[in-house]
């Protein structure tokens, strides 16, 4: 931090700039120190190659060309083939519960019964001698809800 510092406090009075511009001065790559036990100087002090932090996306925790490529990796099959094919495969399916089917059969019994003159929804589509209702006396005290 004081080396940041210093740094700012140094290229504010030789620029005469009150900011400090990243496209001037790279921080975060070098670090300038003025030790004597370095072998690689320049006018200004020693300076140091520091590495970019890097911080994993779980996949490798200690490879970042593997990291990303797994990352990279992963989100095209999930995105790409999970969910824009699976959407596709699933917008173009047919239908499994034939609504499609029923609908129209519905339609052709209609036409069919209107054009040949029967009534649409037959009165004895069940034969009534299947089955036996029950008498007014035994319906009187039940409720009925329709």
């Amino acid at each position: 931090m004081s080396t940041l510092l210093r740094l700012i406090r140094s290229q504010t009075s030789k620029n005469r700039v009150t900011f400090l511009k990243s496209r001037d001065i790279k921080v975060f790559s070098t670090a300038r120190r003025s030790d004597s036990s370095i072998v690689r100087k320049t006018e200004e002090g020693k300076v140091y190659e520091t590495k970019k932090p890097w911080i994993s996306y779980g996949f490798d925790l200690h490879n970042k060309k593997l990291d990303r490529h797994f990352m990279h990796q992963t989100l095209f099959v999930t995105v790409s083939i999970c969910l824009v094919f699976g959407m596709f495969i699933i917008g173009y399916a047919p239908d499994p519960l034939l609504n499609d089917w029923a609908q129209r059969e519905a339609f052709l019994q209609l036409r069919y019964r209107e054009e040949n003159g029967l009534p649409l929804v037959d009165p004895n589509l069940v034969d009534p001698s299947k089955f036996t209702l029950p008498s007014e006396e035994e319906i009187v005290d039940t409720e009925i809800i329709i």
